[in-house]
């Protein structure tokens, strides 16, 4: 097996320390190895890590398996996940060192659960196995976690354009007052919290207004574990939650109930395979941490389209349903 250690120096950010320790801790592990394999590569903008990968495919030899450490945040973990997608012989391991790591909270077994420490050492991922994992497809993109479509992507992207304008301090000062007043203001933007969509689910016409359509293979968004609480990233299966467009402080309530892990009573379940999304204006849609415009979209799942690496034994929950 070959490793390869995919690196965004933009995720440590005054932090070069800590890359230097990472990088002390790869070269230590394999120099103890009798017949070290790997290499390291640096990402310098976004999806430049799907060449790196192709590059490294095509030098891998005939047979060998290929295991990529997107060593970063959201956004690595994305980019590699495109690379390796297309690949029958990669696999991916998730090494987090971003603000919100939503994927790897799905392996988190309690409340106080902190799995970050397992995912980061390198020695034991190198020796972990991995999983076979589903992802969600739209043309030649692929997503881990979700995609959202509505309020929350359009605030997601504010905060995120935001963020990018302001120092770390400042941010952190600013951001949930922010998110907290984006919230108001977008329940009372009608294109944004009352759009009229038309929605195929599985070839069945669900069309409506909705303020937010969330589309989920695994259940956590902004760390925390949504309405969408038993979704699963193995089982075939897209839990795809609608909620239907109301008064602006129905709709405040719902979108918080549903942040929270509830599911909110104005809502529409459904567990699919496909989903065909279109609307008359341009759509924010969000998959994963990558922020997006169209006026349509079409989503299927892939089943078990990538391997992800898991250290511990650790183990994706039972699925309520299952496709197979």
């Amino acid at each position: 097996m070959k490793h390869v250690f995919v690196f965004d120096p933009k995720a440590f950010y005054n932090q070069q320390w800590k890359m230097d320790n990472i990088l002390d801790n790869i070269g230590q592990f394999f120099r103890t190895q009798e017949k070290p394999d790997f290499s390291i590569q640096f990402s310098r903008y976004r999806r430049n890590a799907i060449s790196i990968i192709n590059d490294e495919a095509e030098k891998a030899k005939a047979g060998d398996t290929v295991r990529i450490y997107a060593i970063g945040g959201e956004e690595i973990l994305f980019d590699c996940l495109n690379g390796v997608a297309h690949f029958p012989n990669m696999q991916l391991a998730a090494v987090p060192y971003g603000e919100i790591n939503n994927f790897i909270k799905i392996f988190e077994k309690e409340k106080n659960d902190n799995v970050i420490d397992a995912f980061t050492d390198i020695p034991k991922l190198v020796k972990s196995q991995a999983l076979p994992t589903d992802a969600i497809r739209w043309g030649v993109n692929y997503a881990l976690n979700s995609c959202y479509i509505g309020m929350n992507s359009a605030i997601s992207k504010r905060i995120k354009d935001l963020k990018t304008s302001l120092n770390k301090g400042s941010f952190f000062i600013f951001s949930k007052i922010s998110s907290f007043i984006n919230y108001i203001l977008t329940s009372f933007d009608k294109q944004l919290a009352a759009r009229e969509y038309k929605i195929l689910i599985d070839d069945q016409d669900y069309s409506g207004n909705y303020s937010l359509i969330h589309i989920a293979n695994s259940p956590f968004f902004n760390g925390k574990k949504t309405g969408a609480a038993n979704a699963t990233p193995d089982d075939g299966l897209l839990d795809i939650v609608l909620i239907k467009s109301s008064i602006p402080l129905v709709t405040l309530s719902s979108i918080s109930k549903y942040s929270k892990g509830k599911r909110p009573k104005n809502s529409v379940f459904v567990q699919a395979k496909k989903i065909y999304v279109h609307s008359e204006n341009q759509m924010w849609i969000q998959l994963d941490n990558e922020y997006i415009q169209d006026t349509e979209i079409n989503l299927n799942v892939v089943h078990h389209a990538v391997q992800i690496v898991a250290p511990k034994e650790l183990s994706y929950p039972i699925g309520s349903i299952s496709a197979l």
